[in-house]
């Protein structure tokens, strides 16, 4: 059936995820996300457990799906093992003392986020969309980086420039706003959520490799939250790390503008036989680049 064979080349496609894990934590910069992703077990009937894909993906780069049964930080703590670097993320608590030598940057669209909520629960309220606007200028700063196509040194260099102190008249603004709101109301959660996330908000504007939000990391999982609308949920724990394989190397492929038929149609058949030392030469970006010489 369609989805025997789905599953077989998830299994198959295992083996090159895992080495598309290491390319990914060799690198010094990763963004992270979650979503639930609902599975079938023998467990529970009637209804679905709670399972989660974790997508940890470089942006415009490669992109792995880790499918867990739970949300909780053995998860990320396993997968980022040995990972030294910057790790971009929201504000929840699993990412949190994941081990040594990590960086954590913050996420400018969950912080601005929390401000939209706020004007949508208060919509005669001016102060969410004051900051709503600040955050807005702050944006059209990264706009403005990506269509000149400014490199990484230059995009630090403009950010140092215009965004810094953006950031720190944002900041003073956040802080007298919290001191004029009584506490509990959706725009003090956002004070509260922005100003506890400030120091890892500020990393991108040492650093022009980093983005300002975890935007990619976002859009890499539209495709999940939209199709579970379709097929509802895995339909058993086994198949979720083939489900995640698949979605790895699909996300992969979109993300370097490789064609998907023509990549798995060169790579699958040969699989089942390849020596398994060799199959980080089979990985998306392996296979591009070999591509390209040809």
């Amino acid at each position: 059936t369609l989805t025997d064979a789905v599953l077989a080349a998830g299994s198959l496609l295992q083996a090159v995820v895992r080495a598309q894990q290491r390319e990914l934590l060799a690198r010094n910069y990763i963004q992270a996300d979650e979503t639930p992703l609902p599975c079938q077990t023998p467990e529970k009937t009637g209804r679905n457990h709670r399972a989660y894909l974790w997508e940890y993906s470089v942006p415009g780069g490669v992109v792995v799906f880790d499918f867990q049964m739970g949300r909780s930080r053995a998860g990320p703590k396993e997968f980022l093992q040995g990972f030294r670097g910057t790790l971009q993320c929201d504000g929840y608590s699993a990412y949190a003392d994941l081990g040594p030598g990590l960086v954590y940057a913050g996420c400018l669209a969950h912080a601005r986020r929390a401000f939209v909520e706020a004007a949508k629960v208060a919509p005669h309220d001016p102060l969410p969309p004051e900051v709503v606007a600040q955050f807005g200028e702050l944006y059209a700063i990264e706009k403005t980086a990506r269509t000149a196509g400014l490199d990484p040194a230059q995009r630090l260099a403009l950010r140092q420039q215009k965004s810094v102190p953006l950031m720190a008249a944002l900041k003073e603004r956040l802080v007298a706003i919290r001191q004029e709101i009584a506490p509990g109301g959706a725009l003090a959660k956002a004070c509260d959520y922005t100003l506890s996330q400030w120091s890892r908000l500020e990393v991108y504007l040492a650093d022009g490799r980093i983005e300002a939000d975890n935007n990619w990391c976002e859009s890499g999982l539209r495709a999940i939250v939209l199709g579970r609308k379709n097929w509802l949920h895995v339909g058993a724990e086994q198949a979720g790390p083939k489900v995640a394989a698949i979605a790895s190397i699909v996300e992969t492929c979109r993300r370097l503008d490789i064609n998907l038929r023509q990549y798995l149609n060169d790579v699958l058949p040969r699989l089942g036989q390849w020596p398994i030392n060799r199959v980080a030469e089979l990985t998306p970006t392996a296979w591009q680049a070999a591509h390209k010489k040809s």
